[in-house]
């Protein structure tokens, strides 16, 4: 998910995934390239025009590229990110594609399905070495069908903010570390006019971290089917948590949607909330509209699955009909260095790299970098948009009284089913 929108290590079956998903080159392989590089290549992005990531990409990274290759040109194109995705669809259908592109994560299986990307682990002999550099969690966004089809490039993850005002209404000093926790400040909070949590809305990005860390799940680790797993005793003891809360008066009316609820980010410098999951983006924008306020931080509270979010972020995709494959991939493969990374760490985009100190560069990463090693990507199927919206729309449902939640997930499950076939 982008900042638009905005397991221990991962489940045997995501963790395993660098060390066993990643199949070693085969005879399809295209060699490095051998001598000098050189002619041009485009590189689509969604940075607004005016950040200080453009002007990082402008100013710092591809300068420093070609000063490693010279005569070679990148031409960088910003698109606005409400765009990029029929763009890149319009684009694919007409054959007028960029070289590279810095896709949203969820963007990734849909257009190796229409079959435009380059398959990374067979076009370039060191992607295990390079895959082997990022968390998990994010190197399980780019693959499909069993072949990965991009690389992690920028990060993020929701923790828990909170704040210690609140909190101390209820006469507690720490924010909630487990779910049992949660329950107990809802309930020491009723009458204090603060709601123990709020969040904006049901989609995937919501209510992810709260159905993994019960133990529960969408689909199977396939994701061929959702039936037994989003419907679920262990899913539905996640979200009957947040459903429980929310007819206590201690989950916050924006998870329907609309305009009814005061937004996350206010209420929780207002005191009105006492604790929110929201990303890396909220210290920058409490800094300025709040400055005041001193935002705190915690893990996700832990069920019986552990305390696990979700991973946000976006890949850096080769397109197959790039006239420079050689060329495009240097380049994606110089977008994974640590001097480019390090570049974007210091204009506020979260590296993928494991072993870099973004830490030293901004110590408000530290509970997000801490928090993705145990942090899982949504679906990674072409028909996750479907899933996320029928998701929501179901729970909604269930939560405005309109059926069971058990019903929802039920019905949810089954028409799931016909979108995962």
């Amino acid at each position: 998910m982008s900042q638009l929108s905005r397991r221990s290590l991962l489940a045997a079956g995501i963790a395993s995934l660098t060390a066993v998903g990643l199949a070693a080159c085969g005879e399809d392989e295209q060699p490095a390239s051998a001598g000098p590089l050189s002619g041009k290549i485009t590189f689509w992005h969604a940075y607004s025009a005016d950040s200080k990531e453009v002007k990082t990409l402008r100013e710092v990274i591809i300068p420093a590229f070609k000063a490693l290759h010279s005569g070679v040109d990148v031409t960088e194109v910003a698109v606005p990110y409400d765009q990029l995705h029929q763009k890149l669809i319009t684009a694919a259908a007409g054959g007028d594609l960029p070289d590279v592109v810095r896709s949203d994560i969820g963007w990734v299986p849909e257009l190796a399905k229409l079959g435009v990307l380059e398959q990374l682990d067979k076009a370039m002999p060191d992607y295990q070495t390079l895959a082997a550099k990022v968390f998990p969690g994010t190197l399980a966004t780019t693959k499909y069908k069993g072949g990965y089809y991009g690389l992690p490039l920028d990060t993020n993850t929701r923790v828990q903010l909170f704040n210690a005002a609140a909190l101390a209404k209820a006469g507690v000093s720490e924010a909630p570390k487990t779910f049992d926790d949660l329950k107990a400040l809802a309930a020491k909070l009723k009458g204090q006019n603060v709601v123990a949590f709020a969040d904006n809305g049901m989609s995937g990005w919501n209510v992810l971290p709260w159905i993994w860390s019960a133990g529960g799940d969408i689909t199977d680790a396939e994701y061929t089917k959702a039936t037994g797993y989003l419907n679920s005793a262990q899913t539905l003891a996640g979200l009957q948590l947040l459903f429980d809360l929310f007819q206590e008066g201690q989950l916050s009316k924006g998870v329907l949607g609309g305009t009814g609820s005061t937004p996350t980010d206010q209420g929780l410098a207002k005191g009105q909330y006492a604790t929110i999951l929201d990303g890396p983006w909220m210290f920058p924008i409490f800094a300025s509209s709040f400055p005041d306020f001193k935002l705190q931080t915690a893990p996700v509270p832990a069920g019986p699955g552990g305390s696990v979010s979700v991973v946000g972020g976006e890949d850096v995709v080769v397109m197959k009909t790039s006239k420079n494959k050689a060329l495009a991939l240097e380049f994606t493969r110089y977008l994974l260095s640590d001097e480019a990374q390090l570049a974007m760490a210091k204009v506020g985009q979260m590296s993928v790299l494991k072993d870099l100190d973004v830490v030293a560069v901004d110590p408000t990463y530290a509970p997000f970098v801490e928090q993705l090693k145990t942090a899982k990507p949504r679906p990674v199927v072409p028909a996750w948009p479907k899933i996320d919206d029928l998701l929501q729309k179901k729970l909604q449902a269930a939560f405005r009284g309109e059926t069971s939640l058990q019903q929802a997930l039920d019905s949810a499950a089954a028409e799931i089913d016909k979108l995962l076939a």
